[in-house]
């Protein structure tokens, strides 16, 4: 592509931009071959506001908080680039490349945190904070707002140091005519509670609503990755969503306000965190509910997080434990062993002899159940959204009085062993850096192949992007398989697998587009249309109009179909588009029925596909809600589970579900009641266990809170009076 470089001189130089880095939904990123520092960013539909918004940013940058460190802590545009035709438009701009950096979940999530930087410790973990709260209040402080506030727009280095990236899409004010540009996306999760269920391209944003989404990210950086909204519902009826939560105001850790849940048995202690954290967390969250000026600055922040560095102590036992003065004894020591000996921030020497990479011990104990006398049957009330691909409302009875009340012994749950599987570590060959001084912080940029990479044929760049892929590093797959489209434009599958990695990174509009080049190039693509309708059908789910995508995603299912009548994947997903569209019709028993004959095609070409029997017996459980032969639907949906699960025993989302639909029969009476409900417990327990051990946290807290039901809301005291962690 033939663009030009618009430089500060007002100098028009031509740009050759050939190597792609990665392309999304509203602009395509080159590698700029005259200055390996910088990226090209080019819009696919450049407007004229754009280019506005472009020429205030340029006009009025922020400072940079890391200047003194070489770091650039804001990925600002730099340049303007323009059409190299008679218009002269802006279609883009010049950026910093940002190198040597992840994003911040792969520091706040254990795991990850263990597999890419393992000597990363909880002061590092305060200094991510702290350097982040700096660029937050460095954009405040010059009229910016950063509006979509999320995990995915701030990249850390291996020495905490932060760039938060995407800034073209902040909201950005014209102080020549008061305009303001507006950023029209978000991510529910950041939102604060008076944006919630708002269109946000309406909508102006202010610094306290920053404020709101930088102090969820501070919250999980400092509570290994807990959102501060959640925890095990207690209360009858659906566990709400974040959103709802937020906007009610139901800060889990909530100090002047009854609120119905109870962290989760996975989180960290609120100890943990300094008393000054604690108390500007409270008037975030809790103060700050009615009124977002309460909400603490950036600023008071990044002093906060100075004061807990400061308070900091050594652990005689692990030198990688540091912890807050104010606590008695070390709280990581204490973590590791509740942990069943997963150490959430190994020594040194743990990690030069590999131990942090053994397998997480399994618990040996066997459980058994009190048998459970029978319930009558009782009024229909809602409970649960499951994260299967397909989500329903289940409903459940509530008892009319209350039972007695036996003892459980929850230890299937196994929350001794919890711990997270185990990854290739990286970056372990570096010296461990010690500086405490904020000042002496440094930028260390991992070795690359790119500085010296010769020019690999289309064979060798499509087998990098594979093995990218494979270790789910996306980004790389993606520039990997875009240098291979380079070598080689008409090969379809590169497009797919590019597409793939788009998707796995949740951007499905530049998922869609991959894919759309694959059919173009390839008509008879019969994955590219999976894909594509799978791509849709992930669009429905957030989409003002739901019934548009799923349809779409129909569509594509059946022109997969047309090409390979035999594609297993076709039919199952065209199945699930099927069940979820049933509720925007008039006639769901319809599709309810497309649905089954989907899955009953699938599984009469391929009887191997648990998620074929899974889905199935989902619908058949949604029906049967509305049959006049409920039990007849129920023990069909349950030996549809049951072939799932001996198909792969691992399956926890079928094991929830199960657990579920037993329970319900079990309310309805009968010489089977008791025995029902102590296996629809022990299929609870069963989901908890396997959630924990795959790191499935949403399935995990659904089950507790599934297991609150079962034992009438009396879940709190069990997780309080239980040795729950032996």
């Amino acid at each position: 592509m033939q663009v030009l470089r618009y430089l500060p001189n007002q100098t028009l130089i031509p740009l050759n931009l050939t190597v792609s880095l990665g392309r999304g939904g509203e602009a395509c990123i080159y590698t700029v071959p005259t200055d390996t520092g910088l990226v090209a960013k080019v819009y696919h539909k450049p407007s004229e506001q754009q280019a506005r918004k472009l020429e205030v940013m340029l006009s009025h940058p922020p400072e940079n908080p890391t200047a003194s460190l070489g770091h650039i802590s804001i990925a600002w545009p730099v340049e303007l680039l323009r059409a190299k035709d008679s218009s002269n438009s802006i279609i883009g701009f010049l950026m910093p490349r940002i190198r040597g950096m992840r994003p911040i979940i792969d520091f706040y999530n254990p795991r990850t945190r263990r597999e890419h930087c393992p000597l990363f410790s909880y002061q590092y973990l305060l200094r991510t904070a702290r350097n982040l709260a700096a660029a937050f209040a460095a954009l405040h402080a010059s009229g910016y707002c950063v509006g979509d506030v999320n995990e995915s727009n701030i990249l850390v280095s291996d020495t905490a140091l932060v760039t938060v990236v995407d800034t073209d899409s902040f909201q950005v004010s014209d102080p020549d005519n008061d305009f303001v540009y507006r950023c029209p996306v978000g991510k529910p999760e950041f939102t604060p509670p008076e944006l919630q269920n708002k269109t946000f391209a309406h909508c102006d944003r202010a610094v306290p609503h920053d404020l709101f989404g930088l102090a969820v990210l501070i919250f999980q950086l400092l509570m290994e990755g807990t959102h501060p909204f959640s925890g095990i519902y207690t209360g009858a009826g659906e566990p709400p969503p974040y959103e709802a939560r937020i906007a009610s105001g139901h800060f889990t850790y909530s100090k002047n306000h009854s609120v119905p849940y109870i962290p989760t048995p996975i989180a960290p202690a609120w100890k943990i965190l300094h008393p000054s954290l604690q108390d500007l967390f409270v008037r975030c969250f809790e103060e700050g509910h009615n009124n977002p000026l309460l909400r603490p600055s950036a600023q008071t922040w990044a002093l906060a997080l100075a004061e807990a560095e400061e308070a900091l102590m050594n652990c005689e036992a692990n030198p990688q434990h540091r912890y807050s003065n104010h606590l008695q004894s070390c709280p990581w020591c204490e973590r590791a062993l509740r942990l069943g000996g997963r150490d959430p921030f190994p020594s040194p020497a743990a990690i030069a002899a590999r131990e942090h990479l053994k397998p997480r011990p399994q618990s040996r104990k066997r459980y058994s159940q009190n048998r459970r006398v029978p319930q009558p049957v009782i009024p229909l009330q809602q409970i649960h959204r499951y994260s299967s691909f397909a989500h329903h409302n289940v409903p459940y009875y509530k008892p009319a009085r209350k039972p007695k009340f036996y003892p459980i012994i929850l230890g299937l749950l196994g929350l001794g062993t919890l711990g997270y599987l185990d990854l290739v570590v990286k970056f372990t060959s570096r010296p461990y850096l010690t500086q405490n001084s904020y000042s002496q912080q440094t930028l260390i940029s991992p070795n690359t192949n790119n500085a010296n990479r010769r020019n690999f044929t289309f064979a060798e760049y499509y087998k990098q992007g594979y093995a990218s892929y494979k270790v789910k590093d996306y980004d790389q797959a993606i520039a990997n398989f875009s240098l291979a489209i380079q070598q080689a434009p008409t090969y379809a599958k590169a497009y797919i697998n590019r597409g793939n990695a788009h998707y796995n990174l949740k951007d499905y509009e530049a998922a869609i587009a991959d894919y759309n080049q694959a059919i173009q190039t390839n008509p008879k693509e019969v994955k590219a249309y999976v894909n594509r309708g799978n791509a849709r059908y992930m669009i429905a789910e957030s989409s003002s109009d739901p019934e548009k995508y799923y349809n779409l995603a129909i569509s594509d299912f059946n022109s997969a179909l047309r090409f390979n009548e035999k594609e297993v994947e076709a039919y199952i997903r065209r199945g699930i588009s099927h069940a979820q569209i049933a509720k925007y019709t008039g006639d769901s028993q319809l599709n309810y029925q497309k649905a089954i004959a989907d899955f009953n095609q699938a599984i009469a070409i391929n009887s191997s596909r648990a998620e074929a029997y899974f889905q199935r017996g989902l619908v058949r459980y949604q029906t049967a809600q509305y049959g006049s032969d409920f039990e007849k639907e129920y023990n069909q949906a349950i030996a549809d589970f049951d072939q799932a699960l001996l198909l792969n025993s691992r399956l926890a989302k079928v094991y929830l579900k199960r657990g579920m639909v037993r329970y319900e029969l079990a309310q309805y009476g009968g010489s089977e009641s008791s025995l029902n409900k102590n296996k629809a417990i022990n299929d609870l327990q069963t989901a908890a266990k396997i959630s924990l051990e795959q790191e499935d946290v949403d399935n995990y807290q659904q089950a507790l809170s599934s297991i609150c039901v079962v034992l009438e809301n009396k879940c709190e005291s069990v997780f309080q009076n239980t040795n729950f962690l032996d």
